[in-house]
């Protein structure tokens, strides 16, 4: 039941308060749940609070929780933000908002019917015909795409805050891919972890049942495969500023994440490019913007859409949500007419009104505009235009004089909305508890003849006291949503299971997906391989610094030289016109370290790594995010370094600190993921950049007869690298010798990093991929493996070790080994043929992610 509480937080609260606040009824009393919400607070305290928030903060990043700013350059994603104190609203209140965005949202549906069928609305004089056909949402092409149920608007997300006479009110329409519902979901999660204790003394509904709507709304849609019919879920790339919800909510979902590039039309159906074949795709989820979803029939330079979809979903054989053509409901002109419209449709007034809203287009309208243009706030009809709200009261003159003739030149183009108080809600800033103007996005689903609300949504308050800038995009926190209640209220719902649901399903894997595990495989351990050998040739160095001799810069030169062989990064330690580069060392392997501009630095090896490991976020479980955000932070140390990295001791450090948490992504993988065609192509891509780096090695630095001093420096040098010294002592003692090391790194088919041991593992990964035909016993990939695998295994090691007199060449060991690394070489290349080649380079980093999915929050 609702507490009392101590006053001193809650007085302490209301004296911020100087407008309307949501802890207030209309009495001017502090509503019940609140009540109880800050009796908690209290008991938790506000030192508590503290430390909750930081941990919140800490488990958003380790989940991964990110929301790309476009201006920001300087990072790959920005953290999540979210307010520990929550948003509440009591149940019987909220079964009023309710009942009034349902109402809505049949009406924006039956708008969206008629303004691609009868057109009764423009017929009838009840929408003006330019507010429709001058709009860039309207699509003529969209006329007939449906969808095969009665609603056509499937999912729709309406902003609401509190107006002045204490209702909410509608601030703006979500309709064509409404964005936010992860990150309602995902605050909740952590919520419920971290700050259970809130709760007390109210019941607070759960979102799960929303959610279960969706996915049957979504399965009734796939009229040809009732059974099994393949979702995907359609994002623009990593790039898209919320990339990381499409990512979770496809996982969550259970729907495969594609980009356009992953889909094509074919006789008139749309096909899923997988590593397996093509798939046909029932249903798409989409979240690129209507234009770009086809450049066949919308916008022609589109390359995030699918060519001939719109074809694909008239001949029915696919159904998108929300249909192409949706983004026509979003045009703020239409606010002042909605009215008009339920009453046309439903013989009804709205429950739930909007802000007063002026349409350019119309004189009366105009000149009231015009009038009172310091008191309003002027917005764009188009949205794509991406016009920042304008605030009449904070512009000069000059500006308003200047707006007015931009009004004038295209009247239809400008709305006007009255500037209203909107209500404040507790948050917490800067360790204390403060007002802060907040807006909810509520989301409902349709089944196809009614809506369904979710019982909470996104809430999203201001980071600046005083002002309405709620978008994530300007610094904007999220709030979690609690539909509050001081009794269990339980929800009625009715879960539909397939009755072949015990029936294990094949999951699709994309194309690009399989292309960007592979690579994520390879970066990974490219960066281990420089990190290694880098930290190996430091010590080196250091070694040579204190206990130095001629013999050990002779040793030194040739780590440095194969540190370039490794890295490509040529002409580096090779070049001949620098000789002085051999003896002051140091620049260059702080570039080594440091340039994520150059390829085949660790921070360019790293920054791609983590890129790979974006582009398929739908594949990593929590724990694996954690190590990945672990080893994003050694990645910003190691660009954040400046003078201090001039210390080997502390490039020492960060090297050690990013190997160890790559062996630890290794683990995790190794422990979590399941045996399916991603985790075979990440070992893969891993175990072709560990043979090809060991190969490169070995030839670098025994290709040539060196000095038996300088020669058994190296064979030691080889065996840390392979992780071998201990084992190779405890066989040979202190003796070293360049037959037993090589016999131990190229043949022992008991030891992880000898070649022969990895080549193996490469053929078992490679058998486990699908093949392209039946007849087909080996690929070429596999063929290229066995015979890389027969030749090592028919070496004889004492021939290896022989050399040139004269030259001082060992052409045995290097054309071995040159051999063998062609051929590994080119299993990239055909596993490219075979499952990568309709793959294209990413559009989403190429395009404008501004572009598209333009529903931010």
């Amino acid at each position: 039941m609702i507490t009392d509480i101590s006053p001193n937080l809650l007085q302490s609260y209301q004296k911020e308060i100087n407008s309307y606040d949501e802890i207030l009824g209309a009495d001017g009393q502090v509503k019940p749940h609140w009540n109880a919400l800050f009796a908690t607070l209290e008991k938790v305290g506000m030192k508590e609070l503290h430390f909750r928030n930081i941990e919140i903060i800490n488990k958003l990043r380790e989940n991964g929780v990110t929301y790309n700013v476009y201006e920001n350059s300087g990072s790959l994603n920005r953290p999540w933000q979210l307010d520990p104190i929550p948003f509440l609203i009591e149940q019987q209140e909220w079964n009023n908002i309710a009942k009034g965005l349902k109402q809505r949202a049949l009406v924006l549906d039956l708008m969206l019917r008629d303004i691609y069928g009868p057109q009764r609305l423009i017929k009838e004089n009840i929408l003006p015909p330019e507010l429709v056909y001058g709009n860039t949402g309207f699509f003529r092409v969209c006329n007939d795409v449906k969808l095969p149920s009665e609603n056509q608007l499937t999912l729709y997300a309406a902003d609401i805050a509190r107006g002045p006479d204490g209702r909410m009110w509608v601030l703006d329409n979500r309709t064509q891919a409404p964005s936010g519902m992860g990150y309602a979901l995902e605050n909740r999660s952590v919520m419920s972890k971290i700050l259970p204790e809130l709760t007390n003394g109210m019941f607070v509904s759960r979102l799960s049942p929303f959610f279960h709507n969706f996915q049957q709304t979504v399965s009734s849609l796939a009229t040809k495969a009732k059974d099994h019919p393949n979702i995907v879920y359609l994002t623009p790339g990593s790039n898209n500023e919320t990339y990381f919800e499409h990512a979770y909510l496809a996982a969550y979902l259970g729907y495969t994440l594609v980009q356009g590039d992953d889909l094509l039309v074919r006789d008139g159906f749309v096909w899923l490019k997988s590593i397996d074949g093509l798939e046909k795709v029932d249903v798409i989820v989409r979240r690129i913007d209507d234009e770009w979803c086809d450049p066949l029939e919308l916008r022609q330079d589109s390359r995030l859409g699918i060519p001939g979809l719109l074809h694909a979903i008239r001949l029915g054989n696919v159904s998108v949500i929300n249909p192409p053509g949706s983004s026509v409901l979003e045009n703020n002109g239409l606010l002042p007419f909605m009215n008009a419209a339920c009453r046309f449709f439903l013989g009804e007034t709205l429950i739930m009104p909007s802000v007063a809203t002026w349409w350019c287009g119309q004189a009366k309208e105009l000149n009231h505009v015009l009038a009172n243009l310091p008191k309003l706030i002027i917005k764009n009809t188009n949205r794509k235009q991406k016009l920042k709200s304008i605030y009449g009261k904070n512009l000069s003159n000059q500006e308003l004089a200047d707006l007015r003739k931009d009004i004038l030149r295209n009247p239809s183009e400008f709305v006007a909305q009255e500037e209203v108080s909107l209500s404040t809600t507790p948050a917490f800033i800067n360790d204390k508890i403060e007002p802060r103007f907040a807006a909810i996005r509520a989301y409902l689903v349709s089944d196809g003849k009614n809506y369904h609300v979710m019982e909470g949504g996104l809430t999203r308050s201001s980071a600046v006291r005083d002002r309405f800038e709620i978008s994530h995009q300007y610094g904007g926190f999220s709030k979690d949503t609690w539909i509050v209640s001081d009794k269990l209220v339980t929800v009625q719902q009715k879960i539909v299971v397939p009755q072949t649901a015990s029936v294990i399903h094949h999951a699709s894997l994309p194309s690009r997906s399989a292309e960007n595990l592979f690579w994520v495989g390879r970066y990974s351990e490219r960066t281990m391989a420089t990190t290694k050998f880098l930290k190996i040739t430091i010590n080196a160095l250091q070694e040579n610094v204190n206990f130095g001799g001629s013999v050990k810069s002779e040793h030194i030169e040739v780590l440095l030289k194969s540190l370039t062989h490794l890295t490509l990064t040529y002409p580096g330690f090779i070049d001949e016109e620098n000789p002085s580069i051999l003896k002051k060392p140091y620049e260059e392997i702080h570039d080594l370290v440091l340039n994520s501009k150059r390829s085949g630095t660790v921070a360019y090896s790293a920054e791609s790594f983590l890129r790979g490991v974006i582009a398929v976020s739908d594949k990593w479980s929590h724990d694996t995010w954690r190590i990945i955000n672990l080893i994003e932070n050694s990645l910003k140390k190691i660009k954040n370094s400046g003078s201090e990295i001039n210390n080997p001791n502390v490039i020492q450090k960060v090297l050690d600190k990013l190997h160890t948490r790559l062996f630890t992504f290794y683990g995790i993988i190794s422990e979590s993921m399941p045996r399916d065609n991603g985790f075979y192509l990440l070992e893969a891509g891993k175990l072709i950049e560990r043979i090809l780096s060991r190969i490169s090695i070995i030839r670098s630095t025994f290709s040539f007869k060196n000095d038996l001093n300088v020669e058994n420096d190296l064979i030691e040098a080889v065996l840390i690298n392979h992780h071998l010294l201990v084992h190779y002592r405890s066989l040979y003692k202190s003796h070293l010798s360049l037959e037993a090391m090589l016999d131990m790194v190229l043949l022992e088919e008991n030891l992880p990093y000898s070649l022969s041991y990895q080549i193996d593992a490469l053929a078992e990964c490679l058998a486990k991929l699908p093949k392209t035909s039946q007849a087909e016993r080996l690929t070429k990939a596999e063929k290229a493996v066995l015979e890389a695998s027969t030749k090592i295994k028919l070496t004889d090691i004492s021939t290896l070790s022989t050399y040139d007199t004269e030259t001082l060449y060992r052409e045995k060991l290097d054309g071995l080994l040159a051999s063998i690394f062609d051929l590994i070489s080119s299993v990239t290349v055909s596993l490219t043929d075979l499952y990568f080649t309709h793959t294209v380079i990413q559009h989403s980093l190429m395009e404008n992610p501004e572009n598209s999915d333009t529903n931010e929050i």
